[in-house]
């Protein structure tokens, strides 16, 4: 009997393949699994920051001033995440907040959204010895700020 024939290495390619898939599949749900949280972080820094920079457009001497740079900030975040997915479900005044200190002049914009409302949109794997993939904290969080 050969060592090299054909029926010996009967199945070899199907094992082989077996494995290299496994090893393909976990790279590429990392790489897709990582890079959503990613992408939302910039979107909220990038929100975030624009809201700020809408807000200073803001006449200091129109009425209920600290309001309306509120409400300017609440429109720039709405607007900034109309381009989101529905599905990532981001409620502006929820998982956003725009608070104007009157006494330090100061405009705080940011966003805390939590990580169970991105397992509907990624599933996220429980893998013995690992953990669960992606690895990300309770909450996506940004935050921008400005004196006035």
């Amino acid at each position: 009997m050969k060592t090299g024939s054909r029926k010996a290495q009967k199945g070899a390619v199907a094992i082989e393949f077996a494995l290299v898939f496994v090893i393909f599949f976990a790279v590429f749900y990392g790489l897709v699994s990582y890079a959503l949280p990613f992408v939302l972080m910039q979107t909220f820094n990038q929100a975030t920051a624009e809201a700020v920079r809408r807000s200073v457009a803001v006449d200091p001497t129109t009425p209920n001033y600290s309001t309306v740079v509120v409400n300017t900030a609440n429109a720039a975040l709405t607007q900034q995440f109309s381009g989101l997915p529905s599905a990532l479900n981001v409620v502006v005044g929820v998982d956003t907040s725009a608070v104007y200190d009157t006494t330090q002049g100061t405009l705080t914009v940011s966003v805390n959204y939590p990580v169970s409302k991105l397992n509907q949109v990624i599933p996220f794997l429980v893998l013995p010895g690992v953990g669960a993939v992606p690895s990300l904290p309770t909450n996506l969080t940004a935050s921008s700020s400005l004196k006035f």
